[in-house]
């Protein structure tokens, strides 16, 4: 089996004090890190795509659709295409998104 390719994408500034880095993609599927700081938010906004999320580090709330959780380390879970949703950072963390399609607004 031949090695894939390793995608090397920028790290962007995405607003907040949030940095988001591009790890893999493909036409139906994006990998996306994004690292917060204390008090980083990702603020409230919706997008055609399906999303999973998964905490790899720290502590955050997010809220979907007007329902608002708290999650940590090893959490996951997946929000709905067009659901309204957005987060905050309790601690510093690193969140690994999946979207399905990709995020073309991120290349």
């Amino acid at each position: 089996m031949a090695d894939a390719p390793i995608a090397k994408f920028p790290t962007v500034d995405a607003g907040n004090g949030v940095k988001r880095t591009v790890l893999a993609d493909s036409a139906e599927l994006m990998v996306v890190e994004f690292r917060f700081p204390e008090g980083g938010e990702g603020s409230p906004h919706s997008h055609p795509h399906v999303q999973s999320t998964y905490v790899q580090s720290g502590r955050f709330r997010f809220t979907i659709e007007g329902e608002s959780f708290d999650i940590g380390p090893g959490d996951s879970f997946v929000i709905p295409s067009g659901a309204t949703h957005g987060c905050v950072a309790l601690e510093a963390g690193t969140l690994l998104d999946t979207f399905t399609p990709r995020r073309d607004d991120f290349l």
